[in-house]
């Protein structure tokens, strides 16, 4: 009996003893871990300072915060559309041994896939990824990139813009004809509307400079303007704006930012939420999952928004079936 209270007490002492050491040990690694998370860094190349991008940056720095990056050190760099810039500030923060890299719209992603083989890089704000030659597997990632695709939905998009102007018989499509990512957007808005009746011409621009006589040009010409996801036009939207008011011609851009700015009606994907998808996709890289374990994500979460004040000045009335659904913009 002595001796297997004895043993007893033995075995007491041996988990309490294990226990003084295994615990501080845990603890020690979890704060071992919490050290090195801070220690970690995020390259974000954005292509051009507007709205919609400027919400995608602080969707990404949310997600990040969201999955307890919070700490992390995120090495922030602006091209201004210039691609010169873009190419010297990828050099720079590859050079920085950033742990992942995130580009905000298609230049900026092509201009660090350019850059960099090595360096996980995720993508936002990128509709063709595959058109982009960034990835040839949206599943299967194959290089060192993968990210967030914002396919815009041309289909609802279209049929929004009909329940509007039952009337609609031409649409001109304003885009920079120095964007791959808006060149396979036009072609599929082409071929949807024309599909339904509607004409399309198209009105490609080198640069801002010619929007404005662009503009002028078109609301001669057409029943009311689309765009595409531009970087290019998001960049000069007040301008494009302006210009169709004075023409009482509508436009139907296709990000919620733009709507916000005076656009009449967008089947819109919101930017913060896809920077947020964007910044959380980041967090798995630094968390230590594989690019190639990683499928771009097709983000899919629309709402149409209207633009109240737009319609008004306009003059059009916005049908019920379209307003009881929407967002909307007073």
């Amino acid at each position: 009996m002595k001796n297997k209270k004895l043993l007893i007490t033995l075995v007491a002492l041996v988990i309490i003893v294990a226990g003084a050491i295994v615990v501080p040990k845990l603890s020690s690694d979890k704060k071992d871990k919490s050290v090195d998370s801070k220690n970690l860094q995020v390259g974000v190349l954005q292509f051009v300072t507007h709205p919609a991008l400027d919400e995608i940056y602080k969707g990404v720095q949310d997600g990040l915060s969201d999955e307890g990056f919070k700490d992390v050190k995120i090495n922030f760099l602006n091209g201004e559309a210039d691609q010169s810039k873009l190419q010297t500030m990828s050099k720079e923060l590859v050079s920085q041994k950033n742990d992942v890299l995130v580009g905000i719209a298609t230049p900026s992603a092509q201009s660090l896939a350019n850059a960099t083989d090595t360096i996980p890089i995720v993508m936002g704000a990128v509709s063709d990824p595959v058109g982009a030659k960034l990835v040839s597997n949206l599943k299967k990632p194959d290089k060192n990139v993968t990210g967030v695709s914002d396919k815009f939905p041309i289909d609802k998009q279209l049929d929004l813009m009909r329940q509007i102007l039952p009337e609609l018989k031409t649409v001109g499509v304003l885009y920079s004809s120095s964007e791959d990512n808006s060149k396979s957007q036009v072609a599929e808005f082409k071929k949807a509307a024309e599909a339904a009746g509607i004409q399309v011409v198209e009105y490609a621009v080198p640069s801002t400079n010619e929007i404005s006589s662009t503009v002028e040009v078109a609301v001669g010409k057409v029943d009311a303007i689309y765009t595409p996801m531009d970087n290019t036009i998001a960049s000069a939207f007040p301008t494009v704006i302006s210009v169709a008011n004075k023409a009482k011609k509508p436009v139907f851009p296709s990000v919620d930012t733009m709507v916000e700015q005076g656009g009449l009606a967008a089947v819109a994907i919101n930017q913060h939420d896809l920077g947020v998808a964007t910044g959380k996709m980041a967090a798995k890289i630094l968390n230590g999952e594989k690019v190639a374990d990683i499928p771009v994500e097709e983000f899919s979460k629309v709402k149409p928004i209207i633009n109240e004040n737009a319609a008004k000045e306009l003059g059009i009335n916005i049908p019920d079936s379209v307003a009881k659904d929407a967002d909307k913009v007073k």
